[in-house]
């Protein structure tokens, strides 16, 4: 009997510890939520005004203002097969974001981010093929009419953005296709630059830090904010890295390396600036630094055999500026793929600069994908992305579309925080899983691409991994191409 009750008292004390850390554990994660707020990111909207074709030159004629009750009237009669023709005019693979679906991701946006504090729109808010549509359905079209049309279109976003969200400071940076004359096309100091900084910089309270942030952006489309309360002492870098891809050209299709080079300059002074002041950073830009995997993937064969792999910048200067830096760099926001991503700049000979990149799905279904964006978990004591969930739509068209969850980042990747520690972990185990066999892995496999069922990357999860945390070319290399060795059992 005495060994019956010593049996007992044992359970029950395993009991009440096991209870007892349940709660601490639920406490913890109350407390934690409690200590962050809410955001929105969002990327990739690709809105395309030409929906509607018939309506283009209503639009050219109106004010941004105005646009509203243009494109959400009734449909012009032919309007799906004038939209065919323009489609297969310009030579499009797929279908941007038309007004309809993004009404309908505002929608989704104001429910799932109502209590949002702030939202970062990580580039290229205008559809692609922009020129090729404006030329076709206004053919008389001026140049100085077509970067009159991009100004409205970019300002239409914005607005509708803003409106869904009033009195959140909206954040936005320009894309490659944020151009006044062609997509990767740009000139500095252009009248272009200074009339889109008027719609990019609304919002933020008049002071000698607008002035300042007004001037930088006219003369390179970059600028720096202190992020409005509740974050403190947070300052947000937003860059125009079109000037540092492998594709920039000026409006004349002339190279100018020495726009790229002036804008790391003023990002290094603006990064001691804020070491001065005792702030942290987050970067914003829409190319990321790194391997351009899907180019890598496909000539993987040559990069083995010594070709260097394709990059997305003309240089690794941007993500040496970052990692040098990493003491005030709590994190680096980027986009571009379209896809639901991460990336980790973790420099071989400095573990301990790292930098963590959240990649930011897209609005835009252009790729087959559904639509997405997300919403964070922000912590304004340090700045640290804690955690976030992703929301996409039930189809690509925005028609009668639900938005859910898809995952969010805790629960699938059983990790702390987005932060460069606990990213270089899941990346590390990524690694460490070549098969894919993992909770996470398959996890990361099931949500790179909104709306996918097929697992896209699987077949070549080894090399995708290896451009996780290698964003060098030689490393990467060296990654990818020893994961390449073992797969095919060499």
């Amino acid at each position: 009997m005495t060994g019956f009750m010593r049996l007992t008292g044992h359970a029950c004390c395993v009991l009440f510890l096991f209870a007892f850390a349940v709660t601490h554990y639920a406490v913890a994660q109350d407390r934690a939520r409690a200590e962050t707020v809410p955001a929105l990111m969002v990327s990739d909207i690709h809105l395309d005004p030409f929906y509607d074709p018939a309506k283009a030159k209503q639009l050219v004629a109106a004010p941004a203002n105005e646009w509203g009750r243009i494109l959400n009237g009734p449909d012009s009669p032919g309007r799906a097969e004038a939209y065919a023709a323009l489609q297969k005019t310009c030579s499009a693979k797929g279908a941007d974001t038309s007004n309809l679906l993004f009404q309908s991701s505002l929608r989704a946006m104001r429910a799932q981010g109502a209590n949002a504090r702030f939202v970062t729109v990580s580039g290229d808010l205008i559809a692609h093929q922009f020129p090729c549509r404006f030329h076709a359905t206004v053919p008389d079209g001026t140049p100085d009419e077509y970067a009159a049309f991009v100004e409205k279109t970019i300002d239409y976003v914005l607005t509708g953005l803003r409106r869904a969200l009033p009195g959140v400071p909206v954040y936005a940076a320009l894309g490659n296709n944020d151009s006044g004359c062609a997509d990767y096309r740009m000139d500095t100091e252009s009248s272009f630059l200074r009339a889109t900084a008027q719609s990019v910089l609304r919002g933020l309270p008049a002071s000698a830090e607008k002035q300042r942030a007004l001037a930088d952006f006219a003369e390179g489309g970059y600028y720096s904010v202190t992020m409005a309360a509740p974050m403190r002492r947070t300052r947000l870098i937003v860059l125009n890295d079109l000037f540092m891809s492998r594709n920039y050209a000026t409006c004349e299709g002339k190279a100018d390396p020495a726009a790229g080079e002036a804008q790391l300059a003023w990002l290094g002074k603006q990064l001691a600036d804020a070491r001065a002041r005792g702030q942290r950073v987050w970067v914003m830009g829409h190319i990321p630094p790194g391997v351009d995997i899907h180019s890598a993937a496909l000539h993987l064969r040559k990069v083995c055999n010594g070709a260097s792999p394709q990059m997305f910048l003309t240089s690794e200067k941007l993500a040496g500026v970052l990692e040098e830096n990493a003491d005030v760099v709590r994190l680096g926001v980027f986009a571009h793929t379209h896809m639901d991503e991460l990336r980790l700049l973790a420099p071989e000979d400095a573990p301990k600069q790292m930098v963590a990149i959240k990649m930011v799905p897209s609005i835009t279904p252009v790729h087959g994908n559904n639509p997405a964006f997300v919403v964070a978990r922000v912590s304004p004591a340090s700045a640290e992305l804690k955690d976030y969930s992703v929301f996409a739509a039930s189809n690509t068209s925005g028609v009668r579309a639900t938005w859910s969850k898809e995952y969010t980042y805790s629960s699938a990747y059983h990790e702390s925080a987005f932060a460069p520690a606990q990213v270089a972990h899941l990346v590390k185990e990524f690694a460490a899983d070549p098969e894919a066999k993992s909770p996470e892995s398959k996890a990361f496999i099931q949500y790179f691409y909104a709306g996918d069922t097929s697992g896209l990357i699987k077949p070549l999860w080894p090399e995708y991994v290896c451009a996780l945390a290698h964003t060098d070319g030689a490393s990467f290399a060296k990654c990818a191409c020893t994961a390449e060795k073992r797969s095919s059992g060499e």
